[in-house]
């Protein structure tokens, strides 16, 4: 049995705009913090159940003022616009990482059929 992706180093940067994540696994990289709070996997956001999710809007400016231990398999990040409810486990934090760029590309399609803005 092989384990999953552990971090081995989280970091808040750029004012708390970006934060940085280095797994185990040799996979490393950026997240934006705009990213981060619109995909956060609280049920503000999630819903309790599919068809449930809401569409998070206006965060382009957001930043990451903390970022708390939840026990040894996740993180609470806590956002200066107050939001502070999500969890996020390493192998959610792991495919934010592996699809970011899908997920930032799919999510300005839906602000735009919305008629929303970042």
């Amino acid at each position: 049995m092989t384990s999953a992706p552990w971090p081995t180093d989280i970091r808040v940067r750029n004012e708390g705009t970006v934060l940085a994540i280095s797994f185990d696994s040799g996979e490393a990289g950026e997240m934006a913090a705009e990213l981060l709070r619109v995909e956060s996997p609280s049920a503000e956001v999630k819903g309790h159940g599919p068809g449930q999710e809401q569409l998070v809007w206006g965060k382009r400016r957001v930043r990451i003022s903390k970022v708390e231990a939840v026990g040894n398999y996740a993180i609470r990040i806590i956002f200066d616009d107050g939001h502070s409810t999500g969890i996020y486990t390493w192998p959610y934090l792991l495919q934010l990482l592996r699809g970011k760029e899908a997920l930032f590309t799919a999510y300005e399609a839906k602000l735009k059929a919305a008629g929303l803005s970042r």
